[in-house]
């Protein structure tokens, strides 16, 4: 299923995404998808590079010294359709919108927090659960009291993986999969002033 793209939205691949091909490998972790194509040798054995082989590892305290196996497959991750630090109006329903995926698998759930954590609910899905993709998700919400809050979405896969609170830390912060809290203001709705009946 690997792509090579030459297009982008209708127009040539831009320059800063690889123009004039990139190969796009999907669930995989982004070094596989070379930018800047320029000629493809088909062999029958596997190309060794630093990078491939050395330098695209976990290294940490909670992996081993040499490091882990060489990245391939993307993690679980999770993000909203949201600016950060955005204010949404109390007692205003808002529907929360986000996209998930996972390189192992289709994802099979998403569940949304707008209290920190306090408490979840389980998202709407609105993509057919294929493998490799984003599925997209939204959730009906209406801000209560005014004042900062955290918004949080929590995927889970078709292979059973979910997206830990915390993610293992390694020296280079790949495969970051954590559930990211997401800050946003709840403001009060403010009410216009009628103007004075004054007399002349």
């Amino acid at each position: 299923d690997v792509l090579l793209a030459y297009e982008m939205n209708g127009e040539p691949v831009p320059y800063d995404h690889g123009y004039p091909v990139r190969v796009l490998v999907p669930s995989w972790v982004g070094i596989a998808s070379i930018k800047w194509v320029g000629d493809i040798e088909v062999s029958a054995q596997p190309l060794f590079s630093p990078w491939n082989t050395a330098f695209y590892r976990l290294f940490g305290p909670a992996h081993p010294p040499e490091g882990s196996a060489p990245l391939t497959r993307q993690t679980l991750k999770s993000a909203f359709e949201l600016a950060s630090g955005a204010t949404l109006p109390a007692g205003e329903r808002q529907v929360l919108h986000g996209r998930s995926w996972s390189g192992a698998a289709a994802i099979a759930r998403v569940d949304v927090s707008t209290d920190g954590g306090a408490s979840w609910r389980q998202a709407r899905l609105h993509d057919d659960s294929r493998s490799g993709t984003w599925t997209r998700w939204s959730v009906p919400w209406t801000p209560g009291t005014p004042g900062p809050t955290q918004l949080l979405a929590r995927a889970t896969d078709t292979a059973g993986r979910r997206q830990p609170d915390v993610a293992v830390p390694n020296t280079q912060g790949y495969l970051f999969d954590a559930v990211v809290r997401h800050p946003v203001t709840v403001v009060g709705r403010h009410r216009s002033t009628p103007p004075r009946n004054e007399s002349s």
